[in-house]
């Protein structure tokens, strides 16, 4: 049997870091949509364990590594679980703030999942994730959420009354290693005393005014700290500011990947097209993000 699920990238329309929790990690608050733009998982469960990646971004990835964690973690927690072989068509750009890998990785247990009806209800799907990575569990809801702790306690959020048109833009520039770790020391969140027990609420965000109202008051506390370690970020966002009809711009996770707001589809595919002549060297898509 062939299961195929979208990987879709991650979109944070806000991110909002509270501080340093006593456990070292960072307590944040992030609305979270996803794109049209995705990788392709597919699941053979009638061959036996194999990880083949192909596409675009297949020789700058690193990410099979999570989707073989990913398939023994499910063995050894489960082994009655049909598993299988995988196949990645890698689309995305990778190390994006996007989410890539951890969409990859959701995929395969949205995938297995389907592929064990019979299972489904004796797995801790969401505490497999938990421990895959922190945005894995807000890529295997797969809607629009809004994500508090760690990124492990998920809320979710009423659908966008419609598709909103965007562009995402990677400036395909050379990501440090430690990005995240670089970006959260860079922007030195203060200590918690103690892990926050009132969790913020999330914003209202039903139609694209609300979508841009959020951004505009809220916005991404990484982005300054991310465009000091990667400063072509800057370029990027000038880049998507500039193009006619956007609304509004933001950059996606730890960066770099940075997204612009159109009113409607064709002005997105305008602006990408005019970005891909002027910028030959990026990544650049018109999606939708529901």
């Amino acid at each position: 049997m062939l299961i195929e699920e979208l990987a879709r990238a991650k979109v944070n329309f806000t991110l909002q870091v509270s501080g340093r929790r006593p456990d070292g990690y960072h307590a944040l608050a992030s609305v979270v949509a996803f794109a049209s733009a995705a990788d392709v998982v597919t699941l053979d469960t009638g061959r036996p364990h194999a990880i083949e990646v192909t596409g675009p971004f297949a020789p700058k990835l690193a990410s099979e590594y999570l989707i073989e964690r990913t398939l023994k973690t499910l063995q050894s927690r489960h082994p009655a679980l049909t598993l299988g072989a995988v196949y990645l068509d890698k689309r995305l750009p990778v190390a994006a703030g996007i989410g890539g890998g951890s969409a990859d990785a959701a995929a395969v247990l949205r995938a297995v999942r389907r592929a064990n009806p019979e299972l489904q209800a004796a797995v801790d799907w969401h505490g497999i994730a938990a421990t895959l990575g922190a945005d894995v569990p807000v890529c295997l809801a797969n809607e629009p959420t809004f994500m508090t702790g760690i990124g492990d306690v998920l809320q979710t959020m009423p659908r966008l009354h419609e598709p909103i048109a965007a562009v995402l833009v990677n400036p395909q520039a050379i990501v440090p290693a430690d990005k995240t770790a670089q970006v959260f020391r860079t922007l030195r969140a203060p200590d918690l005393a103690a892990e926050a027990s009132d969790m913020p609420s999330p914003p209202h965000m039903g139609s694209i005014s609300e979508v841009i109202d959020a951004i505009a008051r809220l916005g991404n506390d990484l982005e300054a700290p991310a465009t000091v370690v990667m400063p072509i970020i800057a370029d990027v966002l000038a880049a998507l500011r500039s193009t006619p009809g956007c609304r509004t711009t933001c950059m996606s996770g730890a960066g770099p990947t940075c997204f612009a707001i159109f009113d409607d589809a064709a002005a997105a595919a305008a602006a990408a097209s005019s970005l891909r002549h002027a910028q030959a060297g990026w990544w650049v898509e018109a999606v939708t993000l529901s």
